[in-house]
């Protein structure tokens, strides 16, 4: 398999690079975490300039139509600036919902204020890839209206979002979700609990209080099949996004080792630290095969090629993810959990990744189904 990149892909995600380290360091991004929003509306203005936010929209409507090369080069760069911005759930997750699943009206309403960062959407689903265990939100078809009621436990960006996507089920006597709706946030009936997550992204429980719909908030009928691939798609880029962040973890980990002195020298020129270091690229290197080929497979049209590639991609990454922290925390010593120093918002970053969208446990049982 090439997993080698064009000179364009490859300049995508360098002058992503680029915007991060003019206008996202470490003390600038605790200042958004700071802020009221939990995360910068400037920035995602600026996202929406340089058209990143249109990764996923064919050109014939103002995107790039881009690939899931390009959505995993860019969630890697993406990664390593440790952004709080809602790029994988809106202009990932929820754009791709809206591009595969949306109404032409739907469409023209929705994706040039997702464009231009104007509307963050949010698809509203935790329990991904297996919503066994989740009491799915119900719909009810009263007098050529819809009857919407439910809650969604946790909801990363909802605070944020103008539109919620939501997946609600409307046969009574079964637990799948055969329909989807696009909500805005104000609408009577919807209750937001807010809270913020182990890494500092905004997220709420969103709560359906009998929210009444016309018609046409219906987004599509039996997406079954296409929010199991639309969640896929996140979940690569899930990966792509932590991978980005592993990497960066790595790099701070060595640059400290290298002027930290202890016993007349720096602490990097240690066996015994290099060894924990060599095992932390290790582990990194396999991530980043195994987010390459969940970047090849994410829409293969075999469904069990695509869930067997992108949970045993999950699955690794969140060993590693946990791996990879603690070591590098250890490594920094005490100032590896210090609010002051970068490492330990990696460190945070990398434990979220490790249950969202699925834990480990739950993607080696949906990888062990397809062994039978």
């Amino acid at each position: 398999m090439d997993f080698s990149v064009t000179d364009e892909q490859q300049l995508l995600a360098d002058s992503v690079r680029r915007y991060l380290r003019e206008n996202y360091s470490f003390e600038i991004r605790r200042n958004i975490l700071a802020s009221a929003d939990g995360y910068s509306r400037t920035v995602w203005k600026d996202f929406g300039a340089l058209g990143l936010l249109g990764l996923l929209v064919p050109e014939r409507e103002g995107g790039l139509g881009a690939g899931a090369i390009e959505v995993m080069l860019l969630s890697a760069a993406l990664g390593e600036g440790l952004i709080v911005e809602p790029y994988l759930s809106s202009a990932v997750i929820a754009t791709r919902a809206v591009d595969r699943l949306a109404s032409p009206p739907q469409r023209a309403a929705w994706l040039p204020r997702l464009l231009s960062g104007d509307l963050v959407a949010v698809l509203a689903c935790d329990a991904w890839p297996d919503p066994a265990d989740a009491e799915p939100v119900r719909a009810e078809l009263r007098d050529g209206r819809w009857l919407l009621r439910g809650e969604i436990p946790v909801v990363y960006h909802a605070p944020a979002a103008g539109l919620l996507l939501v997946p609600a089920c409307s046969n009574p006597m079964s637990r799948d979700p055969d329909s989807l709706f696009g909500i805005p946030a104000d609408t009577s009936g919807v209750n937001l609990v807010r809270f913020t997550t182990v890494d500092g992204q905004p997220a709420a429980a969103v709560e359906l209080r009998d929210v009444r719909l016309d018609a046409a908030a219906r987004v599509g009928g039996a997406v079954g099949p296409e929010l199991a691939a639309i969640a896929d798609y996140g979940l690569m880029a899930l990966c792509a996004e932590t991978l980005g962040a592993l990497d960066r973890c790595l790099a701070l980990t060595v640059e400290y080792t290298r002027t930290r002195t202890q016993f007349g020298g720096p602490i990097g020129r240690f066996q015994a630290l290099q060894h924990r270091m060599v095992d932390m690229l290790t582990r990194i290197e396999q991530v980043r095969s195994l987010v390459y080929l969940a970047a090849a497979r994410c829409e293969d049209a075999d469904v069990g090629r695509r869930e067997s590639a992108l949970s045993a991609a999950k699955v690794v990454v969140g060993e590693t993810a946990r791996f990879v922290g603690q070591q590098a925390v250890q490594l920094h010593g005490g100032m590896g959990v210090s609010d002051e120093v970068s490492i330990s918002h990696y460190f945070k970053r990398l434990t979220a990744a490790e249950i969202r969208l699925g834990s480990v446990e739950t993607h080696l049982a949906r990888y062990a189904r397809h062994l039978s």
